[in-house]
């Protein structure tokens, strides 16, 4: 639920990108860059969250996250210049929905789950696909029969009311239950030990240590690509790509939340297959299809949907964020106990990518006046991603504890 809640902004740029440029003038360019600090904030906080996580515990910082989320969402509804947009989606939403990210999950899974860790990643990353699908719809006939601002109040009323269910509810170590982790032995009831010295020192000394394995790299780079084809390119621009070729903004918004539908059932899938084959394959066959789909996307794009459309968000959906299982049990591999908050800096490299694409998709569509060469550019990076993910198999594995943690443990 709670990643649900957060799930509600993800969803908003896309629908809101022409009203705010009607409204305001303001260029898609500069809209795209608040998007892109978002996107850049949303990663960046990402690895320092999981340290916070494992200082002060999930529930505090998660009901700060959604608090951040819901205020940064609601007073929009008061700006006149370009700045208060960027300082409010781009930095206040960006800080809550980087703490929300996939950080949590891989903290919540590492903690809670022994077995089956790739199926409840899986589960738990389709939490921000359903919060997709639930928001993207309401969003869009919101911003069509009320405006824009009622689709900003909605989004900080769906995350200030997860807050009470969160503080009520959510635990951050089975022993609070008296229960074990799922798959664990009574040997690991008791909570982990809980590090030493700051959340920032331990975020930078998991960096410092992970910068040292070649597949750290090759992992960031991967998910770079990932998130500038998916956040980055698809979800910020899809709606006014349709756009540009007749189709309704409600229409394309609908679009895009199936693409939310396919993956809950992608990433699920994605999940229960990782904890039966190589990441590595896995990751290799994602990134090559995704690929091969947005190749053919700009020819696909019409005024009104054609089967041929159905079938790219179908597949689109299924490979949308089907490579998260993957990755984290990758970080899992390498990097042990460290494997969360190692993912949260390899994740921000996800938001990385996924800025960069946000901007530059919004500038090439102001000078040339149409999305097809970035639909071209994203194909050919997601090919290349294919590659980077098969070259893990010429690393080492082999699991790298910074020694804060080795501290800790001892």
């Amino acid at each position: 639920m709670a990643l649900v809640g957060a799930a509600g902004f993800r969803a908003t740029p896309g629908v809101m990108l022409h009203p705010l440029h009607e409204e305001f003038g303001w260029s898609l360019g500069t809209i795209s860059l608040a998007v892109s600090i978002n996107l850049l904030l949303f990663g960046l906080t990402a690895p320092f969250a999981a340290a916070l996580m494992e200082r002060f515990g999930i529930r505090r910082v998660v009901a700060y996250a959604l608090l951040l989320v819901s205020a940064g969402s609601g007073l929009t509804v008061f700006m006149r210049h370009s700045w208060e947009l960027i300082a409010l989606w781009g930095v206040l939403v960006g800080l809550g929905t980087g703490s929300m990210a996939l950080a949590f999950v891989a903290t919540i899974t590492g903690r809670w789950f022994v077995k089956r860790r790739g199926l409840i990643t899986g589960v738990l990353t389709a939490g921000g696909a359903a919060g997709q699908l639930v928001f993207l719809p309401l969003l869009a006939l919101l911003v069509d029969a009320r405006g824009w601002r009622a689709a900003a109040l909605t989004v900080a009323g769906a995350a200030l009311l997860v807050v009470p269910l969160v503080l009520w509810r959510l635990r951050d170590h089975p022993s609070e239950l008296g229960v074990t982790a799922y798959g664990a032995s009574e040997e690991d009831a008791s909570p982990p030990p809980v590090p030493s010295g700051g959340a920032a020192r331990r975020a930078i000394g998991a960096l410092r240590s992970a910068s040292r394995v070649p597949a750290f790299w090759l992992l960031a780079g991967g998910f770079a690509i990932c998130g500038a084809t998916t956040n980055g390119l698809i979800g910020t621009h899809f709606i006014p790509a349709a756009h540009d070729h007749g189709m309704t903004e409600p229409v394309a918004a609908s679009l895009l939340a199936l693409i939310g539908l396919f993956d809950i059932v992608g990433t699920i899938a994605s999940g229960w297959l990782t904890d039966r084959m190589d990441s590595r394959i896995l990751l290799g066959w994602y990134y090559a299809l995704r690929g091969a789909s947005l190749l053919v996307l700009p020819v696909l794009f019409a005024a009104t949907v054609r089967p041929s459309m159905v079938v790219f968000i179908l597949f689109y959906g299924l490979d949308w964020v089907a490579t998260v299982p993957p990755t984290v049990a990758l970080c899992r591999e390498y990097f042990g106990a460290s494997g969360p908050v190692v993912f949260g800096w390899v994740f921000a490299s996800h938001q990385f990518g996924a800025a960069i694409a946000a901007t530059t998709t919004g500038l090439l569509r102001d000078r040339l006046g149409n999305y097809d060469l970035a639909w071209y550019i994203a194909g050919g990076l997601s090919v290349s991603a294919a590659a980077l993910s098969l070259l893990l198999f010429r690393t080492r594995r082999g699991i790298v504890v910074p020694a804060p943690v080795a501290v800790a443990a001892a």
